[in-house]
């Protein structure tokens, strides 16, 4: 806090494939275990480790040949990563390359076992997955083992009315299971209780816009631990935050 530059922790070395190297790099965590980052380096498909420590200037290799899009970690530091190409959601143990299918991989397809274009994603503690399926306009819930999921928010077709979704990206679940959304195409973020057939806009929903209560294409979103929500607004070029009732 306070610090008028950022500081480059990886990449920085211009698009490329070295392992210096990022490209489009479209989602990071951060691995308190072994204090490194792991970054889904999009445009080079594939899963990249960077340590924190100071003096690292490259990164290695976890998993390649990858369309990887979103990525998180579980309590047991199981690793889940979406494929975009693939249409499905795979979990990896670290060092593990093959990983297991938890979501989708019934080729494209908008049935309950189908996604189409998954993007961001989030687990719970009982390894249940949210994944936001982009191009189905819903999000979907696989419950831990299940063959199909579960529609929790969206799926009415493209729109903008309170029961739809268009283009979903950046996903948040907290404990009651509500979702909390970006709504990209629709320039809002959106929350849906447990359950419920359609969702409240919580921030944006004005038309797409520079001012403070509008996006641009809000593409992800999270939370600190004070509540604040913190959204990613691409195509304003800058990330916003908002205190939330």
């Amino acid at each position: 806090m306070g610090d008028t530059n950022g500081q480059v922790v990886a990449g920085g070395n211009d698009q490329g494939n070295r392992l210096d190297q990022l490209n489009y790099p479209s989602d990071v965590l951060i691995d308190k275990e072994t204090d490194s980052l792991i970054i889904c380096d999009w445009g080079n498909r594939r899963v990249v480790r960077w340590s924190r420590r100071s003096g690292t200037t490259q990164g290695e290799i976890l998993i390649d040949n990858i369309e990887c899009y979103g990525l998180t970690m579980d309590d047991q530091r199981y690793l889940y990563i979406s494929d975009v190409n693939k249409h499905e959601v795979r979990r990896y143990q670290i060092g593990d390359k093959n990983g297991t299918l938890v979501a989708g991989g019934n080729g494209k397809g908008a049935g309950l076992n189908q996604l189409n274009y998954s993007t961001y994603i989030f687990v719970d503690q009982q390894q249940t997955v949210y994944v936001s399926d982009w191009n189905n306009h819903r999000v979907m819930k696989w419950n831990k083992g299940a063959k199909e999921g579960i529609v929790v928010a969206g799926g009415q077709g493209k729109g903008n009315a309170l029961t739809q979704l268009s283009d979903p990206e950046g996903l948040f679940v907290d404990t009651l299971g509500t979702i909390y959304v970006a709504d990209t195409e629709n320039n809002r973020v959106m929350r849906w209780p447990k359950g419920a057939k359609q969702g409240t806009v919580i921030v944006g929903g004005n038309g797409s816009g520079e001012g403070e209560n509008q996006f641009k294409d809000p593409v992800a979103l999270s939370f600190d631990r004070h509540g604040n929500l913190y959204v990613v607004d691409c195509v304003n070029n800058r990330v916003q935050r908002f205190s939330i009732e």
